[in-house]
């Protein structure tokens, strides 16, 4: 008879937790790249955990196509996989296109400000040449606005879809003129929800995560060519 998993305990579960997030982000931006082992014994020690949370990490990973576990050869950092990536791109496009028709809707004072808030930080990033804070407040203006439908399932959900695509949009960062472009479709984003026209951002929203897909397909093409 097959034996169920033991749930960790809270302390154990916080420390997953910590060693998630940790592992998830060496992952996205690329400081574990695809193929690294995985040795749990290791990772343990460097984060001071035990096996129990290292191992909970690395199943959440796994479910979130991050990481390929082969039972007795070990758990590996996954290739960037053609499949996954769009499959994630189908996924979030649904979820945030829904998710700004609805925060237009209802969107108030203070997240407006929050949204050109952070519009502002994205200007002066890309002025001062630091992508890598651009690329953090990407992210922050997509959570701003999918967090203001207040549904932890469907973000949970949202989380999941998008941690394929981390790798791939690392990797267009580079390309010239595209974080100038995605700054300009944030915008648009913005004065869509300030229209409190529901059909327009979602247009905006679907057009946003259109260039997005074709500037993710260009990463990929340069991933196979490499691969050949």
């Amino acid at each position: 008879m097959a034996t169920k998993p033991v749930p960790l305990a809270d302390s154990d579960q916080s420390k997953a937790e910590r060693v998630y997030h940790n592992l998830r982000r060496r992952i996205r931006e690329l400081s574990l790249p695809p193929g690294t082992p995985l040795r749990k014994e290791d990772i343990a020690a460097a984060l001071g955990v035990s096996r129990a949370p290292v191992s909970e990490a690395i199943t959440r990973l796994a479910d979130e196509a991050l990481v390929d576990v082969f039972p007795q050869h070990g758990s590996f950092v996954a290739p960037i996989r053609a499949q996954d990536v769009r499959e994630s791109l189908f996924i979030r496009t649904a979820l945030e296109v829904e998710a700004i028709r609805r925060v237009t809707m209802n969107a108030d004072a203070a997240l407006l400000q929050t949204l050109e808030d952070n519009i502002q930080a994205q200007t002066k990033a890309l002025k001062a040449g630091d992508l890598a804070v651009f690329y953090d407040l990407d992210e922050a203006l997509h959570a701003a606005i999918f967090g203001a439908i207040e549904s932890p399932r469907a973000l949970r959900l949202l989380e999941a879809a998008r941690a394929p695509l981390d790798r791939p949009r690392r990797l267009l960062l580079p390309d010239e003129g595209r974080p100038e472009t995605t700054l300009a479709e944030h915008k648009v984003l913005v004065d869509a929800i300030r229209s409190r026209d529901p059909e327009f951002a979602a247009a905006s929203m679907r057009a946003h995560l259109a260039q997005v897909g074709r500037a993710i397909e260009r990463a990929l093409s340069r991933i196979e060519a490499a691969a050949e």
